[in-house]
């Protein structure tokens, strides 16, 4: 990311420019408004509920669902794939990331469906596009507004049906009338450091030459900002009762802390149905081994732990978490033992309520197109699966695409 990158110039190479809805819609709420909306009107047991989890960076797919049967598998990385001994086993010469035991766990429990081979037509490896055609549910044409947006227009537009965890809300919950809901983690924002954090800082950056509304979101952002360096200590360290979240004050912005903020809410009955939360990192262009394996055992431990806390309610068995990033990578090392862009990738689905299992077919290794894995499974058709059966909505109309076929994994 470009250290002059304005957010003006990210929303309009994302393809996602609803700053109307952003500007308008949008807005930050505490954790305390959402419990009391919670016992106002509490969501019914039964009303599903989607968490999904994006893997920012382009998660490499062959390091973490293995074909560690496939001699073209250590052909390709010889010193970047994983020895057979370490893979943990699934089925049809497929295994997990050795971080990953408590999804292996999950899946042998049969509440872990992997969905394989997950593209879209005509795939492109920017970081920007990509991540906007996922979020769009459009790879066809730019669209002005996200997916789960959408789903928010023709669901009463409520602002509290869709929540994101953090201080930025994801285009994919902008829609045309109305957009989602952010909650910032407890102790503010923190941003990393070096050339990176000072990229995400100028995102937030005043520019001239934009609209109005534009500038809007930009001012919103650099606000936000400042709002959470000067009062989020303080609500952290009076705890819940301060309208923060609970979470660890020292590591707001992990994971594990934002699926704890989506599980607090989850048991005070909020009126929620999507939340989105996140965690970036997965550009792994070299020294991949490690610093990948590190980010699978984040997520491994984030998200099952989150799956015990929430199956202990009654809201358990309403709940589906699905983790995706925006493409994969290329089927060979680089020689910086890491891996460069690539196209179609794997998708997890969890849940007690999801029929575990493998679900597509796995690529081939060596028929590639120009490198890169081919695609079978249209991540529409993923959406629609979700829309359909547990957000129980019409999903043709929202992805505005002509039926896709449905995966079976709830």
């Amino acid at each position: 990311m470009a250290a002059k990158m304005s957010r003006r110039q990210f929303l309009v190479s994302s393809g996602v420019v609803g700053a109307t809805a952003l500007a308008a819609g949008a807005g930050v709420v505490s954790f305390r408004r959402l419990a009391a909306a919670g016992q106002a009107n509490p969501l019914p047991v039964g009303a599903g509920i989607v968490v999904l989890v994006t893997m920012y960076g382009g998660n490499d797919g062959l390091n973490t669902v293995i074909p560690y049967q496939d001699s073209a598998y250590y052909s390709g990385r010889p010193q970047l794939a994983y020895d057979q001994a370490s893979v943990l086993p699934l089925a049809e010469g497929m295994g997990l990331n050795p971080s990953m035991t408590g999804f292996k766990k999950l899946y042998d429990t049969g509440r872990l469906a992997v969905v394989r081979g997950v593209g879209y037509p005509a795939p492109d490896r920017s970081h920007f596009r990509s991540m906007a055609i996922w979020q769009t549910g459009s790879p066809d044409a730019v669209v002005p507004t996200g997916w789960l947006g959408r789903w928010l227009d023709a669901n009463g537009a409520d602002p509290l049906l869709a929540v994101n965890v953090g201080p930025v809300l994801p285009p994919m919950l902008a829609g045309q009338r109305c957009a989602g809901a952010a909650v910032p983690a407890a102790g503010g924002i923190a941003l990393p450091p070096g050339p990176l954090g000072q990229g995400l800082r100028s995102l937030d950056t005043v520019t001239s030459g934009g609209t109005t509304l534009l500038e809007r979101v930009t001012q919103s952002g650099a606000d936000l900002q400042r709002l959470a360096a000067a009062v989020g200590p303080a609500l952290a360290a009076q705890g819940p009762g301060a309208g923060a979240a609970p979470g660890s004050a020292a590591k707001a912005g992990d994971l594990s802390s934002q699926l704890d903020i989506v599980a607090a809410c989850i048991a005070a009955n909020a009126p929620t149905r999507i939340y989105t939360v996140s965690l970036g990192g997965f550009d792994t262009h070299a020294d991949e081994k490690s610093a990948q394996s590190q980010l699978l055992g984040q997520v491994d431990q984030a998200v099952t732990d989150f799956t015990t806390k929430v199956g202990a309610g009654p809201h358990g068995p309403d709940v589906v978490v699905a983790l995706y990033s925006e493409f994969g990578r290329r089927v060979a090392a680089n020689a910086s033992q890491g891996t460069d862009h690539g196209t179609a990738s794997n998708l997890f689905v969890l849940g007690s309520s999801v029929r575990g299992g493998l679900y597509g077919d796995q690529p081939s290794l060596t028929d590639l197109d120009q490198g890169d894995l081919k695609y079978n499974v249209d991540f529409r058709s993923v959406y629609a699966t979700l829309l359909e059966r547990t957000l129980r909505t019409d999903a043709d109309n929202i992805l505005a695409t002509a039926r896709l076929p449905r995966v079976d994994f709830v």
